[in-house]
């Protein structure tokens, strides 16, 4: 029951070859649904990088977040800024250097959590910068086609894109 999702909490023991479900985690598997142990507002307000693991699980896997679980991500976003910079470091190479950074990305913004984890990019995309977002999503496609394909990449440049936004508004 200390899990984070559902789908995190199956257990596999080869004593009896079996998989042990307490939370739903196999009907959320067979529906692709994120959802969240226990009060969505009390487990993101205990480590609120789990609304993180949500968006990137969710992207990751094609899943949808099941709106119990969504809903307190708006309001809870911004206690991201509670978190060490260095754990934040840390999520942010998961979530765009995964593969699936584009998607991720949209989910991300979708639940508000994105201008937390890039403040001043997100001001920018809030006052309806198509070229902005443009630059981000190509960076992220890119990315994407080039960890699928095996490729290297540098989280320097997703950084460089996901706060270029930020750098030219400042500059202007």
């Amino acid at each position: 029951m200390r899990r984070d999702f559902t789908i995190n909490a199956l257990y596999y023991t080869t004593a009896d070859f079996a998989i042990y479900d307490y939370t739903g985690g196999i009907h959320d598997l067979h529906h692709k649904i994120i959802r969240i142990i226990g009060d969505p507002t009390t487990r993101y307000r205990e480590d609120p990088v789990r609304m993180l693991r949500a968006a990137r699980f969710a992207a990751k896997l094609g899943f949808t977040i099941e709106p119990h679980t969504a809903a307190p991500m708006y309001e809870l976003a911004s206690t991201l800024q509670d978190i060490p910079a260095a754990r934040l470091f840390d999520e942010t190479l998961k979530l765009f250097m995964s593969g699936q950074g584009e998607a991720t990305y949209h989910q991300l913004k979708a639940y508000g959590v994105f201008a937390q984890l890039c403040p001043e990019t997100g001001e920018v995309l809030a006052g309806n910068t198509p070229m902005a977002e443009s630059l981000i999503i190509n960076a992220l496609q890119n990315t994407d086609k080039r960890i699928n394909q095996g490729k290297t990449v540098t989280p320097a440049f997703i950084f460089a894109a996901l706060l270029w936004p930020a750098v030219e508004r400042r500059h202007k």
